[in-house]
């Protein structure tokens, strides 16, 4: 039997690579580098429902979108929805920057997947990853806030995509959405 296709709409080459290497087996994923407009929301569910919705339409094909944030405790959540925009203005630097002097360094990560089909509402999963916020940089693996965030006590950025796929926010949200899809696949078998 033929693997179903799923098409993965990102510009994130390491969020791509993280996905790819949870569905190898059970799908075929590939990428969509195409350019949607953002809900401005506070919601990542509501982000990624809107993304997910949009592109179903105008690629008239079932896709799916992830949206994901670094969400601090010490600075109330921040920058949660616009982790991507506070990334590229003052990105990990000015993220140390504005915990200099916190003690407190509890953070999260959370992923959004959403699945939209033509015609259908859209599905969403949430994945989250409970960790603290380093005083520097560490590591070059991974990408965006990887190098600054550490999992019981280990440094993200040191971690390879194999051990991060092992625990992160988005293998979560990823693994949820994969039952959810081969329930919905073995249905209409």
């Amino acid at each position: 039997m033929q693997k179903p296709t799923l098409y993965f709409v990102t510009h994130n080459a390491g969020k791509f690579r993280e996905a790819q290497a949870l569905f190898r087996e059970y799908f075929n994923l590939e990428q969509i580098d195409m350019t949607y407009p953002e809900l401005q929301e506070d919601d990542l569910s509501k982000i990624a429902a809107y993304g997910a919705r949009y592109c179903s339409v105008e690629l008239d094909r079932p896709v799916i979108v992830e949206d994901s944030g670094l969400f601090i405790d010490a600075l109330n959540g921040f920058p949660g929805p616009y982790s991507a925009y506070v990334q590229k203005t003052i990105g990990n630097k000015g993220i140390l920057k504005l915990m200099e002097g916190v003690s407190a360094r509890r953070a999260e990560f959370r992923s959004v997947v959403a699945y939209c089909a033509p015609g259908e509402e859209p599905t969403v999963f949430t994945g989250i990853w409970w960790g603290d916020l380093l005083t520097e940089e560490v590591g070059t693996g991974g990408f965006g806030y990887d190098p600054i965030f550490s999992y019981r006590r280990f440094p993200v950025g040191e971690m390879t995509v194999e051990q991060k796929n092992e625990v992160s926010h988005r293998r979560r949200a990823l693994l949820e959405f994969r039952q959810w899809y081969e329930n919905k696949l073995n249905a209409v078998r």
